[in-house]
């Protein structure tokens, strides 16, 4: 018990106390790939995170060589690189996080494995309109959080010091990737339990690009916030499959609007239908 005590109370004063925490690269040696190196944050209530072959074979299954792939709330790029891995060098993702602390890691690995990936890491939120933004997180670390417009919000207590900048998705991408738009093939959205919001404020841009889409299901939305996104994305003519983690050996399940309900805190991959 008094472990457990010690434990939870240094877990807190983490939490609650800041500091900047820097990065450790570790090497791993994937079957297909090599040697693939990645930068992992050292924020003690960061979730250990690895990179594995399983999970490029999973966004191989979704993604070719060459593809445009979207990041949005990449955090430090422990997804970004399994995709990037799989489009390889000729390829294009775009990693978007707003949070500064984060991104510094995002950036680290960006600049790792150039010879296999092609990662542009973006210090920007997706918003529907340009702007800055409120930054505010549960967490003196700022391992989590989110934007608002107002800085009396719901994201948490811990507010940065300034703004973070936003950008309409459809509108910097004409600007400045048109080029790579043509292969658009995947939109990641990983926003803290926004993920809602965040497909919303880019439902034109998806109707028009029809790109597969991977998402979450936060723990705390409701039986209609279910419903409601589940109609949202299948309503697109899209087909939505629960997947058990970017593994290619993970679980993956048919969704229709009832069962999802059934599980509590899960991704979604989306699929569009043939048209």
């Amino acid at each position: 018990m008094f472990t457990y005590l010690k434990r939870k109370f240094e877990k807190y004063k983490v939490k609650t106390t800041f500091k900047e925490y820097g990065h450790e690269v570790v090497d791993y040696d994937l079957p297909e790939l090599g040697k693939v190196s990645f930068a992992r944050w050292l924020n003690p209530l960061e979730a250990e995170k690895h990179i594995s072959q399983n999970q490029v074979n999973f966004f191989k299954k979704i993604l070719k060589k060459g593809d445009f792939v979207i990041d949005i709330g990449a955090h430090i790029g422990d997804s970004t690189i399994p995709m990037a891995l799989a489009v390889g060098k000729e390829g294009t993702v775009l990693g978007f996080d707003p949070n500064p602390y984060v991104f510094k890691i995002l950036e680290k690995n960006a600049s790792l494995n150039k010879t296999l990936t092609n990662i542009i890491p973006l210090n920007f939120a997706i918003t529907t309109h340009e702007g800055d933004f409120f930054y505010n997180s549960s967490e003196a670390t700022y391992n989590n959080g989110g934007i608002s417009e107002s800085q009396q919000n719901k994201h948490g207590k811990y507010a940065l010091a300034d703004k973070v900048h936003g950008v309409n998705l459809e509108r910097y991408l004409n600007e400045l990737y048109p080029e790579v738009l043509p292969n658009l093939t995947l939109i990641k959205v990983d926003t803290e339990g926004y993920d809602t919001e965040i497909l919303k404020s880019i439902l034109p841009f998806i109707k028009k690009h029809r790109p597969n889409l991977i998402f979450e299901c936060f723990p705390k939305l409701s039986k209609t916030e279910r419903f409601f996104l589940y109609d949202l994305i299948a309503d697109l003519g899209y087909d939505l499959f629960y997947i058990g983690g970017f593994d290619d050996k993970a679980a993956k399940e048919h969704i229709t609007r009832d069962n999802m309900l059934n599980w509590k805190h899960f991704d979604i991959l989306a699929i569009p239908q043939k048209q």
